[in-house]
């Protein structure tokens, strides 16, 4: 028989085999709904930016994100109502995505806050008209160099940058998969598509061009950098155990794999392939939590980015990677707990207090509130490391409390004005409480949240986290954490006492009138704040309840 023909039967005999090889995948829609409906309008936010006229596009991207947001959280509510966070958790999409309740609850306040961060981003009346038209934060043109001819037209034509709507969109995708994810390439695949829309949302403020632009640079070289210790840990992980789901990782890490093939066998042993490559996919996490020593991106970004942006980012992003590093750690390496809590308890020392200490001494508001947020990161961690039931749902508690602060004060932000647009040098804060007593109080409410005082939102996330840290045989933390608080306290009130007793100066900066857009978004802030302090049983139930991993 000629080679020729023993080719040809090769290819015979194999499209006459049975074509069972290759199963179909079987994708449950109405259990991805809320990502779905989020994904699917951005990419109409994309067909709009390429069909529409230039002058309806605003109207037409803010309705279609509203609305997306809107279905996409009512779809969450329908999965919960339907027993998908509790008895009906299951793991979806050929095993790629879990449907639990830490997912749904997380879903459920990623896509409130998106909601609350688009009226931040449709805000437009707080700066004065250029050209007879009405101007928002971001950049006229994003394409025209800063302070170019092209940059000058596109102003005077009275362009706006209405991409911003699909790529929060896209964003929000993202970080709807990465808590949810239940295998590594489905977490790495979400963590790129929520980073490179912030990167590219980052550049885009209308002044201060060029600071944007650096502060997106940066953020996109660290990140980038982050990126690749995820993919490397990932990498180990599967050579470690041979599979990247999650429950296939935990079975070769606690020894319960049922058939162990040669090759497995050879790797199952190899406990430095598990470490450091745990500790890649941790230290990718760590970096979008902002926890130290991942955190040099956080002030320079929070800075430069357009505040809504910021805001966004700021609450949004917290909670999605803190999902995904529960979920990590909790789902996939509880057997190594022995070999990571020292480690996170020495994270978590470390960001709670360098991001107090540090902030002591800025004096910007926007980096302040960086600093802020990562002592804030820390007395999360502080819950992660209870490795109890108790810490997840103190966890989400909190994750829900604190971004509704960050949007509202970072909202606020935007309302303080002068010539060179916002204001947010703190020595331009001086007297405000005197010029527009509204605006101050509101952010002094905000700001005794993060501080922790009794009756807002932030007492009841603390104390439900240091609680659940003491439970679980954390007690020094929980002691470093009240001093770390202590001095937090200092330059939140330092703040409010700059605000309310301190001279206004002539030429300060005045609080610009917002839209109802921008006042719903602080109202809505403020409003949170003071439930979840005053009444904060039913959401600490609520989250109790969603606080179990499905495996």
């Amino acid at each position: 028989m000629s080679h020729a023909a023993t080719v040809h039967s090769l290819w015979t005999t194999a499209a006459v085999s049975p074509p069972d090889k290759i199963p179909t995948p079987h994708i449950e829609y109405g259990q991805l709904a809320p990502t779905l409906i989020v994904l699917g309008a951005a990419i109409v936010g994309v067909l709009i930016e390429a069909l529409l006229p230039r002058r309806h596009r605003y109207a037409a991207q803010l309705f279609v994100s509203v609305v997306a947001l809107a279905a996409a959280f009512a779809a969450v509510l329908g999965l919960a109502a339907g027993d998908y966070g509790t008895s009906k958790a299951r793991i979806a999409a050929m095993g790629a995505i879990a449907v639990d309740g830490p997912a749904l609850f997380l879903e459920g306040t990623i896509l409130l806050v998106a909601l609350v961060a688009v009226f931040t981003f449709a805000e437009r009346r707080l700066d004065p008209a250029a050209h007879g038209n009405r101007v928002d934060s971001f950049a006229a043109q994003a394409a025209a160099v800063p302070g170019g001819d092209a940059e000058k037209a596109a102003v005077k034509a009275g362009f706006t940058t209405t991409e911003v709507f699909p790529l929060l969109l896209f964003a929000v995708g993202g970080m709807l998969i990465f808590p949810a994810a239940n295998d590594l390439l489905t977490l790495f695949v979400a963590l790129e598509v929520f980073s490179l829309p912030l990167y590219v949302l980052c550049a885009l403020a209308r002044r201060h061009r060029m600071l944007s632009q650096e502060a997106a640079v940066k953020y996109f070289l660290l990140g980038a950098f982050s990126s690749a210790f995820l993919l490397f840990g990932i990498a180990l992980l599967y050579g470690y155990a041979g599979t990247v789901t999650y429950g296939g990782i935990a079975d070769v890490v606690d020894g319960t794999v049922r058939n162990v093939t040669p090759a497995l066998a050879g790797t199952m042993g190899n406990d430095a392939l598990l470490l450091i490559g745990g500790a890649m996919v941790l230290m990718g996490l760590l970096f979008k939590i902002g926890a130290v020593p991942f955190h040099m991106w956080t002030p320079d970004v929070y800075q430069g980015a357009p505040t809504p942006v910021t805001g966004f980012m700021a609450a949004a992003t917290k909670v999605a990677a803190f999902g995904a590093l529960l979920r990590l750690l909790y789902v996939v390496l509880p057997g190594l707990r022995w070999d990571w809590r020292p480690v996170m308890w020495g994270v978590a020392i470390v960001t709670m207090l360098g991001g107090a200490i540090v902030a002591v001494t800025q004096t910007d508001v926007k980096r302040l509130l960086a600093y802020s947020s990562i002592a804030h990161a820390g007395f999360i961690l502080a819950g992660v490391i209870a490795t109890t039931p108790e810490g997840i749902s103190s966890v989400l508690f909190y994750l829900a409390a604190y971004s509704f602060v960050t949007l509202g004060a970072f909202s606020v932000v935007t309302l303080v004005r002068d010539a060179g647009g916002e204001a947010t040098h703190l020595s331009k804060w001086a007297g405000l409480g005197r010029r527009s007593p509204l605006v101050a109080a509101v952010f002094a409410v905000f700001l005794l949240a993060f501080a922790g005082i009794p009756l807002t939102s932030g007492f009841a996330g603390k104390f439900a986290v240091f609680k659940a840290a003491a439970d679980g045989g954390a007690g020094p933390l929980v002691v470093i954490g009240v001093i770390s608080s202590a001095i937090a306290a200092f330059f939140y009130i330092r703040v409010i006492v700059l605000m309310f007793f301190s001279e206004p100066r002539t030429e300060g900066p005045s609080v610009a009138v917002p839209s109802p857009l921008t006042s719903a978004a602080i109202a809505i802030g403020v409003a949170v704040t003071i439930v979840l302090g005053v009444a904060p049983q039913y959401f600490l139930d609520l989250a109790g309840q969603a606080g179990v991993f499905v495996r």
